[in-house]
């Protein structure tokens, strides 16, 4: 038997569930949102809502320990990314950056850098706001990571 493929959400701040859900429904896959505290229901009859709790790293461990290869995450956070693409699944940010083992060494020094900087200067920094383009680049890059899933 045939795993069905599924779509893993890091939910706590995902700014592009509607536009997921379209690409989800178009190819009838499942997603799974994982937060560590409560989101609103979504109206998607494959979606799915999971607690993990307020433990560190709760939700993102949940998903490590439930994605299989072929399956395809939603995440901002690095380190839970290069933990998903050992594990074979695809990633794609919610600004629309696809990360794979060729270019995720890049984007944790990137992140480890930034968070070293923060620290040293004790200076808040703040994300740029989600853009249009940013909406569109996540369409793309999204519909093109689930035709790689279900081929």
């Amino acid at each position: 038997m045939t795993r069905h493929r599924t779509i893993w959400v890091d939910a706590d701040a995902c700014p592009v569930r509607p536009e997921l859900e379209r690409v989800a429904e178009r190819h009838d896959l499942a997603v799974i949102y994982v937060a560590a505290s409560g989101l609103r229901p979504s109206r998607y009859h494959k979606a799915e809502i999971r607690l993990a709790g307020l433990g560190f790293d709760a939700a993102d461990d949940h998903i490590v320990e439930e994605i299989a290869s072929g399956d395809l995450c939603i995440t901002a956070d690095m380190p839970l990314a290069a933990r998903c693409i050992e594990k074979g699944a695809l990633v794609v940010t919610p600004k629309g950056r696809r990360l794979e083992s060729r270019n995720m060494g890049g984007a944790l020094a990137a992140r480890n850098l930034g968070q070293h900087l923060r620290e040293a200067n004790q200076a808040q920094t703040y994300n740029a706001p989600f853009s249009a383009k940013d909406r569109s680049q996540f369409l793309q890059n999204m519909e093109q990571a689930v035709r790689r899933m279900t081929a």
